[in-house]
């Protein structure tokens, strides 16, 4: 056996308290060392009888190897004969199973140089797979982060036990990352690599929106008021279709709070975002108009309801019409997303000239009544002068009977 004290278990214990890895994780690792060093020892890697053990009490570990008692000894590696089996229990008999330790001398630091490699592997591996298992958890929940330094591609943050990465596109455009700060951020993905697991966070996805309302308004968590979709262009604006579930309860007004508390929390930790709460509807008609909101609506047509395709046409007043579409079509866009209708917005004017346009188009494209008139004349009077041709024949017809002379008398004077 060899000699290692209580220094390591005390060692053992005060890691568990500091990195959350278990003792056992340590004692298990200082075990396999042990047996991988006295496999490479005795040059035979497949060996399957060899064990570690370890006496917690008097602070030793030592190999051994477990072989089964025969009358004739043909494998010295697996089997022992009963005499020698009785030297170390005299209770044994053929066929049973004893343990002999088969530690080398001088084994210490041979073992110690393996031990040290193993451990450190282990632990390794134990905080990679305590990493893994935490963020896996916390993956799509906001936590709270330090900025730790910012490269060209990407803000480092520091969650813990680990840091995690920001890239450029789930960062507020325009926002100053500054080291030392503390910030809340999103958990997007969590990504298993070799070492530590690389946790991916944003605070750019909608997501982010979601859970600050559900922190903020207890009506949410307690699910009487519900969200039923986001639209964020981070940094700029967000728009938030709720619904109640409580005919009692108002989704705007929850979302809002007394005095408009809740809101201005919830847009002091977006940076000053701008958030329009618009109210849910399974009409789609008075959905698209609380999306266009501020801008006031005349008239919204349904062009087109299906499943893979959804249209509509608005008429907003001439003078509501930027304010409809917003600045670089901003409102119109985040509408569309939230509602997942495609929205064609036009003013009052412009849907009387498109209406006047049509009007003319179709009236080009009918047969001309006059062309009909002209034919139907020509046939009149072609119908007319056959008329006429037939009865003027049927005249000069009886007059000639009448002129006829007489042949009769004139034969009667020849005779």
């Amino acid at each position: 056996m060899i000699k290692i004290g209580t220094a390591l278990f005390e060692a053992a214990e005060q890691f568990e308290r500091e990195k959350g890895i278990s003792k056992e994780i340590l004692v298990n690792s200082l075990c396999d060392a042990l047996v991988a060093a006295y496999k490479r020892h005795i040059k035979d890697k497949d060996a399957t009888n060899v064990e570690a053990i370890l006496d917690e009490q008097a602070g030793e570990i030592g190999v051994f190897r477990t072989k089964v008692v025969v009358e004739n000894v043909e494998d010295e590696n697996t089997e022992i004969s009963l005499n020698d089996a009785k030297e170390i229990d005299e209770d044994v008999e053929l066929d049973d199973e004893v343990k002999i330790e088969v530690t080398p001398e001088n084994f210490g630091r041979v073992a110690a140089q393996s031990a040290k490699q193993v451990i450190t592997q282990r632990i390794r591996e134990a905080e990679r797979k305590l990493v893994l298992d935490e963020f896996m958890s916390k993956k799509g929940t906001l936590i709270t982060g330090i900025i730790q330094r910012r490269t060209d591609r990407a803000v480092i943050v520091n969650i813990g036990k680990t840091d995690a990465i920001m890239p450029t596109r789930e960062q507020i455009p325009g926002e100053y990352y500054k080291p030392g700060n503390r910030i809340r951020v999103f958990v997007l993905d969590v990504r298993e690599t070799s070492k530590l697991p690389q946790v991916i966070v944003s605070q750019a996805h909608a997501e982010i929106v979601r859970e600050l309302f559900e922190l903020e308004v207890p009506e949410i968590e307690d699910g009487i008021v519900e969200i039923k979709s986001i639209a964020r262009e981070a940094g700029f604006r967000t728009k938030l279709a709720v619904w109640s579930n409580d005919p009692s309860v108002d989704s705007v007004g929850a979302c809002i709070g007394p005095r408009g508390t809740r809101i201005q929390t919830i847009v002091g930790e977006l940076k000053n975002e701008k958030i329009d709460i618009v109210r849910y509807s399974e009409d789609p008609v008075e959905y698209i108009v609380n999306a266009l909101s501020p801008a006031r609506i005349i008239s919204v047509d349904i062009l087109a309801d299906e499943e893979d395709r959804k249209e509509a046409f608005v008429i907003v007043p001439d003078d509501q019409l930027s304010l409809a579409i917003g600045r670089e079509g901003q409102n119109v866009r985040l509408a569309h997303r939230l509602t997942n209708w495609k929205i064609d917005i036009k003013s009052e004017s412009q849907a009387r000239e498109m209406e006047n346009r049509n009007v003319e188009v179709q009236y080009e494209q009918e047969p001309q009544t006059q062309d009909f008139i002209e034919e139907e004349d020509s046939i009149d009077e072609i119908a007319q002068e056959a008329i006429e041709e037939t009865s003027q024949t049927g005249i000069d017809e009886e007059d000639r009977e009448f002129e006829q002379p007489d042949k009769t008398e004139e034969n009667q004077e020849e005779f």
